[in-house]
């Protein structure tokens, strides 16, 4: 199994995914609130692979 590390947008927009569902845990965001997890899930996932799919 080869990895790669992800692009850099496709790493920022999990950062912010998973950035969103933590600060929507302390502060109120519309948009995210009581998907709090799934935020952090889908941002985790997205880097995983990123990493292990060449080119995303």
């Amino acid at each position: 199994m080869r990895l790669s590390a992800p692009k850099r947008v496709t790493w920022w927009i999990a950062v912010i995914i998973g950035g969103l569902g933590i600060l929507s845990r302390f502060m109120s965001i519309p948009i995210v609130a009581g998907h709090e997890f799934t935020f952090v899930a889908i941002g985790f996932i997205l880097l995983v692979l990123a990493t292990l799919l060449r080119g995303l």
